[in-house]
């Protein structure tokens, strides 16, 4: 059984994948761990990043458990597609959570493993990292949101190599690729991870959210749909209390001070 362990220190929340005698493979009880920590990123206030990794030095998630597997086949209507439903939400949850989710790749990640790194906004490796599709090496198209993400993040040629080839990607690849923003030797993985959400620790949640969304938002819209929805996310940010604060502490020379924000009007 895999579950997903989760804590929150100075406003991050880090959930581990921690399924160590199956190499952190996805069973539905990991499922219910990220269902859950989703919930509880959803309802804070104060959250202003979360980071994702998995337990150990061998692998990130390298997907559906074997035996889980088994019983999605054996009875695919009732197990196999409700369980993708799943998938597919908490992956879209990552997406539109108001605040950034950056994975901590620490080995292998592949099938599912891959699609949860696809939905994430930020992405460190250990150099020694090793990603894949490989849905197609076991018959089976990709069923959790790959197809689509891939192809937008790589592009149309780079998709249909990395997955109807089956190909493996390493960390050096993952960079040149735009799958990663950075890889560093793996002793140094969380503290690539915690750099990047030491830069967001107390700034405007509103201000996060907004740019994040609006970000996203480009992905489904022409040039001229995107500007009128950054218009409209600009409109609404400028509704929450304290929008001018950035300003104020400017003009004020002093240090900002955003503390807790409801966003759940932004979203």
């Amino acid at each position: 059984m895999t579950e997903v362990l989760r804590e929150i220190r100075d406003q991050v929340m880090y959930l581990t994948i921690h399924g160590p005698a199956t190499m952190n493979s996805m069973t539905p009880e990991s499922m219910s761990g990220l269902e859950a920590a989703l919930d509880e990123a959803e309802a804070s206030d104060d959250l202003r990043a979360v980071v994702i990794t998995g337990t150990g030095d061998r692998a990130f998630s390298v997907g559906i458990d074997i035996t889980f597997l088994g019983d999605c086949f054996g009875d695919p209507h009732v197990v196999f597609l409700p369980y993708l439903d799943r998938f597919h939400a908490v992956l879209r949850r990552f997406e539109l959570l108001p605040v950034p989710v950056v994975a901590a790749v620490n080995g292998l990640a592949r099938a599912g493993g891959f699609e949860i790194i696809l939905a994430c906004d930020l992405v460190v490796v250990a150099d020694d990292t090793r990603v894949g599709d490989i849905h197609l090496e076991f018959g089976v198209p990709p069923g959790a949101g790959a197809s689509q993400r891939a192809a937008r993040k790589l592009g149309d040629q780079r998709a249909k190599a990395l997955m109807l080839t089956s190909m493996w990607l390493d960390a050096e690849t993952m960079v040149r690729w735009g799958l990663a923003l950075e890889a560093v030797p793996r002793a140094d993985l969380m503290a690539a991870a915690e750099r990047i959400v030491d830069r967001v620790r107390g700034l405007s949640r509103p201000g996060i959210a907004v740019t994040k969304l609006a970000i996203g938002g480009a992905q489904d819209r022409t040039l001229s749909q995107g500007l009128a929805f950054e218009r409209e996310m600009f409109e609404r940010f400028l509704a929450t209390e304290g929008a001018d604060e950035g300003y104020a502490a400017f003009v004020e020379k002093r240090r900002p001070e955003w503390g807790s924000a409801d966003v759940s009007a932004l979203l």
